[in-house]
């Protein structure tokens, strides 16, 4: 087999490791370089700009959580966003591994390793490192999934007639539910989707930065100004700003904020120079902001402007028909990002997540279905591979707080029979499951 024209950078402190590894991968790259220690790292990647880094993940004698090993990742990634880090671990690290791909590993390789495995797992990082493809962000932006519950069809009639307005929206619902997600489908909708949406964090800006992040700063405004900074209305200039956790700004800052919707324009810090801006503006929240403003914590004046069209997104528990869809969309998109091969769910796994509480949403689902493919072998992924335990499972003796596993899976078959008018095909593909296990469940339910 013909050398791959890769480099490949491996950062180990054992020495039996370095000298097998010096043998094995130059049957496979055209260049192989081996540190001990990650202090000659960067300057390692300056010199010898690698395609591939196969990155252990402990370097202290006497430590050995991982934690250098997801240090030294970040400031790979930070530094050299192209190149691909597989990780080195032990059997133990495991986990830390797995929260490794999660920040931007390419792939993690145990040790003791398989030489045929850890040769593919670096030749496929090496590929993707050779076709970084332009469009990732596009592969990973996040898609609305709408159910059949009449509270979900009542969102989308809603998001649909206002979208191609210039209304502020206000999107309310508990953490995870998507509310990001909800105000992505309604840009795209809008009549500003030729440009990319904008969106901000509020709650990740400090209240002494606040100013110079919404409304951009000049040169030597303050002490660490050291260039002229565009804020975030006027990179929305054109397009939708997307205001998430609207309800974490300080009431310091609301008036100003506040006047800059007022008057459509904006003035940088530092300078007198007034510029007008042209956004569409949506914002969201998990708190009770009607609350909040009778307490005296947020602007009436500012909560009437954001909130000309109301929309509430109702948690996943109120969503059965959408956690399998969900779930598999979820299945399919880590399968792709980490290389793994599965390619569905089992019939018992669809089962135990439509009996899960899901107290933190959708976040909550795709978190335990991006683990599972992360360490499942298998193409169709288990009950035991979810790692779900009684606790977050719903109380089915209590009847009147929640549904038993038999109703909610009823409801969902129900609603998927009305929305395909009856097409036991149709029916079929949409809920993942055979005919035959679907005669068996329209049996049993009577339907």
């Amino acid at each position: 087999m013909p050398k791959l024209k890769s480099k490949i950078l491996v950062v180990d402190d054992n020495a039996g490791i370095r000298s097998a590894l010096k043998i094995l991968l130059p049957t496979r790259f055209s260049d192989v370089e081996l540190i001990a220690t990650p202090k000659a790292l960067i300057s390692t990647m300056q010199t010898f700009k690698p395609d591939v880094v196969l990155l252990d993940m402990n370097f202290e004698a006497d430590i050995n959580t991982g934690n250098e090993g997801l240090f030294w990742l970040a400031e790979l990634k930070k530094r050299f966003q192209d190149v691909e880090v597989v990780l080195f671990t032990a059997y133990a690290d495991i986990a830390l591994a797995v929260e490794g791909m999660k920040r931007g590993a390419f792939d993690f390789v145990v040790k003791p390793w398989d030489n045929a495995k850890l040769l593919a797992i670096l030749e496929e990082a090496s590929k993707k490192h050779r076709h970084v493809a332009s469009d990732d962000v596009e592969q990973d932006k996040p898609q609305m999934i709408w159910g059949n519950s009449e509270a979900m069809q009542n969102l989308r009639h809603m998001v649909e007639k206002i979208a191609p307005t210039e209304a502020s929206v206000l999107i309310t619902g508990e953490n995870g539910t998507g509310k990001d997600v909800l105000a992505n489908e309604i840009h795209r909708l809008s009549q500003r989707s030729g440009k990319q949406m904008v969106s901000v964090d509020i709650g990740a800006i400090t209240e002494t930065l606040f100013e110079s992040e919404m409304f951009g700063h000049v040169k030597g405004a303050f002490t660490d100004a050291h260039a002229d900074h565009i804020g975030k209305f006027e990179q929305a200039n054109g397009t939708t700003l997307f205001l998430d956790e609207i309800g974490n700004i300080p009431l310091s800052e609301q008036a100003k904020l506040l006047r800059v919707l007022q008057n459509r324009s904006v003035n940088r810090v530092g300078d007198t120079k007034t510029i007008p801006i042209d956004i569409r503006l949506i914002c969201a929240t998990n708190m009770n902001l009607a609350e909040m403003v009778k307490q005296g914590r947020f602007r009436e004046d500012l909560y009437y402007r954001i909130n000309t069209v109301p929309l509430h997104l109702p948690p996943l528990r109120e969503r059965q028909d959408e956690i399998v869809t969900l779930a598999m969309l979820f299945v399919e998109r880590y399968a792709e990002k980490y290389h793994r091969q599965a390619k569905g769910l089992s019939d018992d796994a669809k089962t135990l997540l439509l009996n899960c509480k899901w107290s933190g949403n959708i976040r909550e689902l795709q978190g335990y279905i991006e683990k599972a493919v992360i360490m499942s072998d298998n193409e169709i992924i288990g009950k035991d591979d979810l790692q779900i335990n009684d606790s977050q499972l719903i109380d089915v003796q209590n009847k009147t707080q929640s549904q038993t596993l038999d109703d909610a899976e009823e409801q969902v078959i129900r609603n998927a029979m009305k929305k395909y008018n009856g097409n036991l095909s149709l029916v079929a593909k949409a809920l993942n499951i055979s005919r035959p296990t679907l005669y068996n469940r329209l049996k049993k339910y009577g339907i």
